[in-house]
């Protein structure tokens, strides 16, 4: 290759490259909320952890949630004691998450309501499993707000439900999310 053109090509390249990363966008809010609940004939359980931490690229669709497990608000402090010590064991496992990527292409720019999944690992109580959680993602004024309901085993997270108390935790328990983001300053 000529060494002229090979320097045009490199510094083409390396200028989309800037352009890419200047254009990078990232949202975010540490104010999330995340809240859950299992309904049985004995009893019902439900909380809410309005500190939920998430991060999302707008360039690539990455996104990052992450939540402390003791954040969560219970209307029984004696559920809230439960939950943390005997379900969650939150001083062994603090915090729950999920990491992965929008599935579609969405134009940040543009308000409107758009379905979306994003496929990733959650991890939670120590152990992370690949899922696809569908919600809807709406921009509106230059923010974004992301809603996301799905189900969760406790099984498949290896949480143990003392047989004394068994009627009263379902099996699976459905957990909804919604995240208002805006756009991180750089400084």
């Amino acid at each position: 290759m000529d060494t002229k053109l090979f320097k045009w090509a490199l510094l083409l390249m390396v200028s989309q490259l800037l352009a890419i990363c200047a254009s990078a966008q990232v949202y975010m809010t540490k104010a999330g909320q995340t809240s859950f609940f299992s309904e049985t004939p004995l009893e019902n359980i439900s909380a809410v952890n309005q500190q939920v931490s998430v991060l999302l690229n707008s360039v690539n669709g990455e996104i990052a949630v992450r939540m402390q497990h003791r954040a969560f608000n219970f209307p029984n402090k004696l559920m809230q004691e439960h939950y943390n010590e005997n379900y969650m064991e939150t001083d062994k496992y603090p915090a729950a998450g999920f990491t992965g990527k929008i599935n579609e292409q969405v134009d940040f720019s543009r308000d409107g309501t758009y379905p979306v999944s994003a496929s990733g690992v959650l991890d939670i109580h120590g152990v992370k499993q690949n899922r696809t959680l569908n919600g809807q993602l709406t921009v509106s004024g230059g923010r974004l707000t992301l809603s996301c309901t799905f189900d969760v085993k406790l099984a498949d997270h290896h949480i143990q439900v003392p047989t004394l108390v068994i009627t009263k935790i379902a099996e699976s328990i459905s957990v909804k999310n919604r995240f208002e983001l805006t756009l991180k300053k750089t400084s």
